[in-house]
């Protein structure tokens, strides 16, 4: 989502701060919630949670680029996340990830040209016993095969 078409930033800090409240326990549910309604923390959200909580911005921004659920940049309509663990690579987790890039043409990271995708690995999704595990959005593949990729992403069209 691109960010000129979303509702007003600071009214959207203003309903999470005004929902979570002021204190430093509050940071991540209010970037989660910003995150959430713009797609991204753009520097006047991360500006605005500064000024509301007090927090020094470096605090701030070393949050919110920490945590893989939140991003400072625009992502896509759709993330995919791959999981890039051992038990994944182990059951054919390489060859799936070759053929998400192959098929996205995108590393990892970036978000393609029309804003559709953006492709990130992630470390362990906590279900390995479904190895090699693709999340797109909220949706979660496992047992994926690379032969796969191609019916799996055709659902987001």
């Amino acid at each position: 989502m691109d960010v000129r078409d979303a509702p007003d930033v600071l009214s959207v800090v203003q309903t999470a701060v005004t929902r979570h409240g002021t204190s430093r326990e509050a940071l991540i549910p209010i970037l989660s919630e910003v995150n959430q309604a713009l797609g991204y923390l753009p520097t006047a959200a991360l500006t605005e949670i500064h000024r509301l909580l007090k927090v020094p911005g470096s605090q701030i921004f070393s949050v919110a680029s920490f945590y893989r659920m939140l991003s400072t940049k625009p992502r896509g309509e759709h993330v995919i996340q791959f999981c890039e663990s051992a038990p994944c690579h182990v059951v054919g987790g390489r060859e799936v990830w070759q053929a998400l890039q192959d098929a996205l043409h995108l590393n990892p990271g970036e978000t393609s040209a029309d804003g559709k995708w953006t492709l990130l690995t992630t470390s362990c999704l906590g279900i390995c016993g479904v190895g090699p595990v693709v999340v797109i959005d909220n949706d979660v593949y496992g047992n994926v095969e690379p032969e796969q990729i191609p019916e799996i992403l055709a659902r987001y069209a």
